[in-house]
Parts: C-alpha cells; structure tokens; sequence
C-alpha cells in the first residue's frame, strides 16, 4: 500500500476488489452497479462516510440479507495478520465489511460476534462490536471474558480495545463510564500478557478508567502492585501517564512502589 491520505484508498478501485474477491468465490453479483454506486457516492466524503459507502453497497448487492451477506464477506478475509501491525495498510479493505456488521448485524448476535472474531484477526473489530456492547451488555461482555483468553492476540486486544469508555474516533459507552466494573475481569486476564500491542490496549482502557471512576480505577492498579511482572508494570506506568503529567503524588507513589 503506497503512501497516501487513508480516506483516498475507499474509492471505486476498493470496491473493484472487493467485487473480485467476492466474484472469485464463484458468488454471482452485478459488479458494475456496485462499483458505480460507490463511485457516485464518494465524492468529497471523509474517511468514515467512505467506508459506510461501501458498506451499504455491499448490503445492496448481498441482496439486504445478513444472514447470507456476512457468511460471503467472512469468506473473502484470507489470511490472518500474524504482525502487529498492517490493519490500517495491508488490511485497510476490511474496514468496510467491519461497518458492515455495524450497521446491519445488530439484530443478529450471534452471527456477528463471530464475523467480528474473524475481522478482528485481519483489521480491528473495536468500533463496530460497540453497538453491540450497549445493546446486548451482559452476553458481549461474556463473550469478549472468554475472547480475553484466547490464543490470537488480535482477539485479545480486542477484548480490552472494544471497551474501552473512551475509545478515540468512537461512540463512548456511558454504561462503562458510569461503571468500568464489568471490564474488570478482562483487564485482570490481561495484566501480565507478553504481547505489547495488547500491553498498550489494556493500559489505554485503565487510562480511561482513571478519567471517570479514579475511584475504580486506583483500585485496580493498587491491586497489581504486588504482581511484580515487568509486563505489568509496563502497563501501569503506561495507564498513569497523563496524571504522571499533572505530578499526581498518588500516580508517582505507584510508580516508586513497582520498582
């Protein structure tokens, strides 16, 4: 992927490849209204605008039918990233279908949760599983505990990334910013992970924590003092500095005691 704007890359030349991976699959679509409604369409828009572009014409060429539309677009991932980085350049042409899910997977939770466990390998699932989060709290915070654990670290981040109360470019969850508590068992799951693209996600969460619920969130960190894992500590020390910044004598006292 050369070098320019990202928004630019969300133009009627995406749209020709996704309508070559999903024609290669032997699927039957009209390719040349799916490229020209995206291409009528884009114009002067933004990033995000673009990538819903997209996505409403895949739903419209998929038919309007979810339950069939994700089991194409699933189809059409390849390969897994194995790095940690890539989703934003190699992978950029995911982020559609990830809208996808978004906008028209809501009223099906099951299917979407595990086309979002599969995005999630290749570009990122953290925005689109938040409508999921408000809607359905209980069964997605359950399914993202057990996401914690798993053996792709993808999948992992994105069990403390989707969370996030203050996730930047993203709806805020007020359900976690009034209460962080559910997120709690995730980020224990979390704490001495080896993977620092997961180290980051976890340390960002706290981070967010601390801004709404200092009370929550001191709570945790003080709890982690005694684990003496340097990937902990690397995440605390992370997740404190803003107030770090502000020469918060709590934040420095933590700091002293990890040494």
């Amino acid at each position: 992927m050369a070098y320019k704007q990202l928004k630019l890359w969300f133009d009627g030349e995406l749209a020709t490849l996704l309508a070559s991976k999903i024609t290669s699959l032997g699927y039957c679509i009209d390719e040349t209204s799916f490229i020209d409604q995206v291409e009528s369409r884009i114009g002067p828009l933004e990033l995000k605008d673009r990538v819903e572009v997209i996505a409403d014409a895949l739903y419209d060429i998929l038919d309007e039918e979810f339950q069939s539309g994700i089991g194409v677009l699933v189809k059409i991932l390849g390969p897994e990233n194995p790095n940690q980085t890539g989703m934003f350049s190699e992978y950029y042409w995911v982020m559609p279908i990830a809208k996808y899910v978004e906008k028209y997977g809501l009223d099906h939770w099951e299917l979407s949760m595990n086309a979002i466990f599969e995005i999630t390998k290749r570009n990122t699932g953290e925005y689109c599983i938040r409508p999921f989060i408000v809607k359905y709290p209980d069964e997605t915070i359950e399914k993202m505990i057990r996401w914690s654990l798993d053996s792709n670290f993808h999948v992992r981040r994105l069990a403390s990334e989707g969370g996030r109360p203050r996730l930047p470019w993203a709806r805020k969850l007020d359900l976690f910013i009034r209460d962080p508590s559910p997120l709690l068992p995730i980020l224990e799951n979390l704490k001495s992970d080896d993977v620092k693209y997961v180290q980051k996600s976890v340390a960002n969460c706290i981070h967010d924590i601390l801004k709404d619920r200092p009370d929550i969130g001191k709570s945790l960190v003080e709890s982690w003092i005694p684990v003496r894992s340097p990937n902990t500590s690397w995440i605390v020390k992370h997740s404190l500095r803003s107030l770090v910044k502000k020469n918060d004598q709590w934040a420095h006292k933590v700091i002293r005691d990890l040494r």
